[in-house]
């Protein structure tokens, strides 16, 4: 696991990753059509994206609209070649069969937020528009804020994200990776829920799988909180300090097709953390003693992709492979 360490100052501008939280969100994995000019395509739209989310932003200036642009593994070595960041690679799979953080395909990750939905959905389709063919769109959600900042099973999300200074160390590359200082790794997950069942355990029982109070959102006490519960598993900490991500999970949802999700999406430093925390959560902590909320959700999606800097997104239009 990357140690964290303090930034260069002369780091390049990071995308949105530190954004303030937003009502709305979507969120759009596409896969890179094969051929030299699908790549050369993507190559110069990277140039576009930034000026894009311009114009549609100032229709409305206090909207707060935003967008990054992530690109996994195999698709950064397609379209810019050497260098590359140097802990980008595939999704890695945890766990066993019927209970597994599985790998889907995905190149190219889009993360739009924004306090209006009618924003998101405009920038989303002026991108898509300016890629034309290029790539094919394999999954698209709609998020959007629940209640007080609760997921779709009733608990608060993301209580435990680093905020200010904090933030910036925990979630944006710097001298340890110089040629990407000013870039984030981001992995996501669609998670389904069975809702039913869910809802069938009492307050007391939900109260145990997640390790937090669902009115008050207080952290269990250790002398009652479940080793398997969802708290104590993402829990990470090396020499002794606890190592943050910063999660943006949105709920979703079609409920006339019984369709209940939250789409899991973190940001961080280095793969690392948010792979030991899939490792715990899947497999366990020891082996077996695996997070109970999997009894209940599961993950139908898996990617990992790496989020240039700002600088670096607008240059990779010149970039060859």
């Amino acid at each position: 696991m990357t140690t964290q360490m303090p930034l260069d100052n002369a780091a390049a501008e990071p995308q949105a990753v530190g954004q303030s939280i937003t009502s709305s969100a979507l969120f759009m994995v596409a896969t890179l059509k094969p051929g030299a000019d699908a790549a050369s395509k993507v190559r110069a739209w990277c140039a576009d994206i930034a000026a894009l989310t311009r114009s549609v932003g100032k229709r409305v200036p206090t909207g707060n609209l935003s967008c990054i642009c992530g690109f996994g593994s195999t698709a950064w070595d397609t379209l810019f070649g050497q260098p590359r960041p140097a802990s980008l690679h595939g999704f890695r799979e945890f766990g066993p069969e019927g209970r597994r953080a599985m790998a889907t395909p995905g190149d190219i990750l889009l993360h739009i937020r924004a306090d209006q939905m009618d924003l998101c959905f405009e920038l989303a389709t002026q991108l898509c528009s300016a890629l034309g063919d290029s790539v094919s769109v394999i999954d698209e959600v709609q998020g959007f804020r629940y209640f007080d900042m609760r997921s779709i099973i009733g608990f608060v999300d993301g209580t435990e994200n680093p905020v200010g200074r904090k933030a910036v160390d925990f979630t944006i590359v710097g001298n340890e990776d110089p040629s990407f200082s000013g870039g984030s790794y981001v992995l996501v997950q669609k998670y389904l829920h069975n809702m039913t069942a869910w809802n069938a355990l009492s307050v007391e029982a939900q109260e145990r799988v997640i390790g937090r109070t669902k009115l008050s959102d207080l952290e269990l006490d250790e002398s009652v909180k479940p080793s398997s519960s969802h708290s104590a598993l993402t829990t990470i900490t090396q020499d002794g300090q606890e190592v943050k991500i910063l999660r943006d999970n949105m709920p979703f949802g079609r409920p006339g097709a019984g369709e209940f999700g939250t789409y899991f999406i973190a940001y961080a430093r280095s793969p690392a953390p948010i792979e030991q925390m899939l490792e715990n959560m899947f497999v366990g902590r020891p082996s077996g003693n695996y997070d109970r909320l999997l009894d209940f959700s599961s993950a139908v999606t898996g990617g990992l992709f790496f989020v240039p800097s700002a600088d670096l997104l607008e240059a990779l239009a010149d970039r060859q492979p």
